[in-house]
Order: structure tokens, then sequence, then C-alpha cells
């Protein structure tokens, strides 16, 4: 007597529990749909099913930070699924990335963003008579390749890349002092993230390098 054939889902394919998931996304054969080469509208897409559950309370700020840069590293589509099975599509208000643009300031003070912070794919960095360090080393980074515009007057920036990050230098300088390091001559690694660094620096100082940053630097140019 045979065993009898097992009825499939309604849609076609076999039920499966959350727990069941990530075992069945392992097991998934090379040219399967999980193992499609994740693009970066697909990453984009997550990030911003992500950024809704961080808005609406579903995610906390450090679940989000994890989840983002799981997204923005993943190399398959399968990659990708666990990291939003927990949570409801986009909305009509969430179609965009919310790490598309960022814009930290100091003027007429010292401000410090450095630990685990999400930057924008285009991050703006002003200082004017005062200082500001921005590092980035433990940052997550949306995508390959992020830009940073500085305006600096009367002030210091100080920028701290990832050990393995390529940078491009596009920055203009008037009465100012700038130095930017991290380029081809580097320890910059196949794969790292590709940081363009532009604008304009008048009567300050800008600094772009892997060294770490001190918080406790002193205002003084």
């Amino acid at each position: 007597m045979t065993s009898p054939v097992p009825v499939p889902h309604a849609s076609g394919t076999a039920p499966h529990t959350p727990e069941a998931v990530p075992h069945a996304l392992a097991a998934a054969p090379r040219g399967s749909e999980t193992a499609l080469r994740a693009s970066d509208a697909d990453r984009d897409r997550v990030a911003s099913v992500l950024a809704e559950g961080l808005a609406t309370g579903r995610l906390t700020s450090v679940e989000h930070a994890d989840r983002l840069d799981a997204a923005y590293s993943a190399v398959t589509t399968g990659d990708l699924v666990p990291l939003t099975r927990d949570l409801p599509g986009l909305t009509a208000h969430g179609q965009s990335p919310a790490t598309e643009r960022q814009r930290v300031a100091a003027v007429f003070s010292k401000v410090v963003r450095s630990g685990r912070w999400v930057a924008g794919r285009h991050t703006a960095l002003s200082v004017s008579f005062g200082a500001l360090i921005a590092d980035l080393s433990d940052a997550v980074l949306p995508g390959r390749e992020i830009t940073l515009e500085v305006d600096c007057h009367f002030g210091k920036l100080i920028v701290r890349v990832p050990e393995n990050a390529h940078v491009i230098d596009e920055v203009g300088a008037l009465f100012a002092k700038r130095s930017v390091s991290g380029g081809t001559d580097g320890p910059a690694g196949e794969g790292g993230p590709v940081i363009r660094v532009v604008g304009r620096v008048a009567f300050g100082k800008v600094v772009v390098s892997r060294e770490r940053t001190d918080a406790n630097l002193p205002v003084t140019f």
C-alpha cells in the first residue's frame, strides 16, 4: 500500500513556518530564485521596507541598522528574504529609501557623529565656526558608493573612513588646509566602499583618513 500523495498548498507551494524558511533558503539549489544575484534596486526595496518598519515602531534603531547593513551586504536575493519576513509591505508613503540623503551640521559648536549610525547615500557635512567629526568606520553605508559633500568655512572637519574604503578626492580649497587620504595607494580592499568627497573648504581645515579620530579634539584652527 502506497503512502498518500501530499496535497499542495492553495498557492501552488507547500506551506512553511518562519522557522523552516532559513533552512529552505540555505538548501536552495543554484539557479533557483533565491540564488539570483541581488541588484541595487533589490537592496533599495528592502531598505524602504526597513525604513518604514523603523518609522512605525516595528524595528528599533539598532535592529534597523543591523538589518540595513545586512541588506546592503547581501549577495543574492535569498540573502534579502529573511530581513523583511516579519514586516508588512510598503504603504503608499514608503516607496523611497530613507537612506538617500543625510545632513550633519556644526555651527558655532562641536559635533561628533560616531558609532553605529546610518549614513546617507549622499551625506552633507557642514561646518561654520566650529568642529565636526564624522566617523564612518562603524557606520552603515547604503550601497557600494556614497558621496560626502563638505562645506567647511572657518571650521574644522575630520572624517574617518573604513579601512577598506577607496576615497575619491574632489574637494576645492581656498585659504585652507586639506588632507585627504585613502586612495588607490592605501590598503583599500576589493569590494570595499567607494567614498567620493566633494565640496569646498575656505579658511578652515578638512581631514579625511583611515586613522581613528579623537572625540576630545579641541576646537583649534
